[in-house]
C-alpha cells in the first residue's frame, strides 16, 4: 500500500484518479463520503480484475486501520492499494503500529517551480510568488478566486480539521493566531510575544502551533549546531505551506524557497530512506544563514535568499570560514550567476537553482 498525505485542497485526489487514467466513476475509486462507495467497501465488493483500487478519505472510517489491513492481507499477491486523505490520515496513522510494514508513506506538495515549468522563467517564478502553489489559485491566475479560495481553506482547515482532530475550544483564538503567524513568516517565533497577544499560556500557545504544523498550515526549523560557532539551539523559524499569503515581498520570497527546500527534503525522505531536515544556521551575533539542508545530520548545502542581485553576503562569508558545510548557494530574483570558489559559493537566480539542484 502507499498512502499520500498532505495539505488540504494540495490535489491527493486529483494525483490518484489520473494514476487510474479514469474520473470519480472509476471502478477501482472508492470515495468514504459517498453512500454507494462506503456500503460496496463494508460489503467487500472489490473490482475483480484492477490492479490497483484508490480509497479515498477512508480515515474517516474509526475502524479503518483494521479494515485496510485486512484488504490487504486477504489481496495483497493481487492487488495494490492507493490510501489518500487530508491532513488527518498522516495523524491517525500514527496512533497504532497494525499497519506497520505495509504501507510506504508520502507528502504531496504545492507547486514547486521546477515542476510548473522545466525551464522557469521570472514571470513563471512571479506568478508562483503571487499566487501560491496550490493548484487552484495559482492554475486560475484570479486575483478574486485566491481571495475566496483563501478564506475557504482556512475555514476548513481550522473549523474542520482541527475541530476534528483535536478537542479544542477556542476557535477565535486559533483563527486570531492564524492571522498573526503570517506576519511572522521568516523570523524567529516567540511564544512568548504571540501568548500576550492571545491572552493564552505559553503551553496553550506551543500546542496551538504544534496542531498547525501537524494540519500543514506552518511549519518551523530548528537551528543547526555548527561546531566552532556560538550557535543558537533552541529558537525556531516559522514558516507556512501557502506562502502566498505572506505580506511582505522579501518574507514571502523566502518562505516560497524554504517550501521548495522543504519538498526536496520529504522527497528524498519518502522514496530512498534518508534522514533529511531543513534547518537554519544563525549565532548568537546575529548572523545567520537561511538554510542548511541536513542528510543523516550531516550538512548537504547552505543557501542564502536575496530579493536582489547583491553581492555575496557578509554572514555566508563568515560561516564559509568557519564550518564545514560543502557548498553555500546565494538565490536571488534577478540574472547573475557566478561562483566565489574560495568560499565554496555560487551566487545564481533561483530559476536556475531549482532546476539544477531541486529537480530530482
Amino acid at each position: 500500500m502507499v498512502f499520500v498525505g498532505g495539505p488540504r485542497q494540495v490535489g491527493k485526489t486529483t494525483l490518484a484518479l489520473d494514476i487510474l487514467a479514469g474520473d470519480e466513476e472509476h471502478p477501482a475509486y472508492f470515495n468514504w463520503d459517498y453512500a454507494e462507495d462506503k456500503r460496496d467497501l463494508l460489503a467487500g465488493r472489490l473490482p475483480s480484475k484492477e490492479p490497483l483500487i484508490v480509497l479515498d478519505e477512508i480515515h474517516k472510517f474509526k475502524q479503518w486501520r483494521n479494515f485496510i489491513k485486512g484488504l490487504y492481507d486477504k489481496k495483497k499477491s493481487r492487488v495494490s492499494f492507493l490510501i489518500t486523505g487530508s491532513a488527518r490520515l498522516d495523524y491517525y496513522r500514527k496512533g497504532g503500529d497494525s499497519l506497520q510494514g505495509r504501507y510506504h508513506y508520502y507528502r504531496l506538495h504545492p507547486f514547486s517551480l521546477y515542476e510548473i515549468n522545466t525551464a522557469p522563467t521570472r514571470a513563471d517564478l512571479d506568478k508562483l510568488m503571487r499566487f501560491g502553489g496550490f493548484p487552484e489559485p495559482f492554475l486560475a491566475q484570479s486575483e478574486r478566486e485566491w481571495k475566496r479560495w483563501q478564506r475557504e481553506r482556512l475555514a476548513r482547515v481550522i473549523r474542520e480539521d482541527l475541530i476534528g482532530l483535536e478537542q479544542v475550544r477556542e476557535i477565535s483564538q486559533l483563527e486570531l493566531l492564524a492571522a498573526l503567524l503570517q506576519d511572522k513568516v521568516a523570523s524567529l517565533l516567540s511564544v512568548n510575544s504571540l501568548r500576550e497577544d492571545l491572552s493564552a499560556s505559553h503551553e496553550a500557545v506551543e500546542r496551538w502551533i504544534t496542531i498547525f504544523e501537524n494540519l500543514y498550515y506552518c511549519f518551523r526549523l530548528r537551528p543547526f549546531a555548527a561546531s566552532r560557532i556560538k550557535a543558537l539551539k533552541k529558537d525556531k523559524k516559522l514558516y507556512l505551506w501557502d506562502w502566498s499569503v505572506c505580506s511582505n515581498e522579501g518574507a514571502r520570497f523566502e518562505n516560497l524557497v524554504a517550501a521548495n527546500l522543504l519538498k526536496y527534503c520529504h522527497y528524498l525522505e519518502d522514496t530512498t530512506g534518508d534522514a533529511m531536515e531543513l534547518c537554519y544556521l544563525r549565532d548568537k551575533n546575529k548572523r545567520e544563514v537561511d538554510f542548511v539542508v541536513l542528510r543523516d545530520n550531516k550538512p548537504l548545502f547552505a543557501v542564502e535568499c536575496k530579493t536582489g542581485e547583491r553581492e555575496i553576503g557578509r554572514h555566508l562569508v563568515y560561516f564559509a570560514e568557519r564550518t564545514q558545510i560543502p557548498q553555500f548557494f546565494q538565490v536571488h530574483r534577478g540574472m547573475k550567476d557566478y561562483e566565489m570558489t574560495e568560499y565554496r559559493t555560487r551566487v545564481l537566480p533561483f530559476r536556475a537553482f531549482a532546476a539544477e539542484v531541486l529537480m530530482v
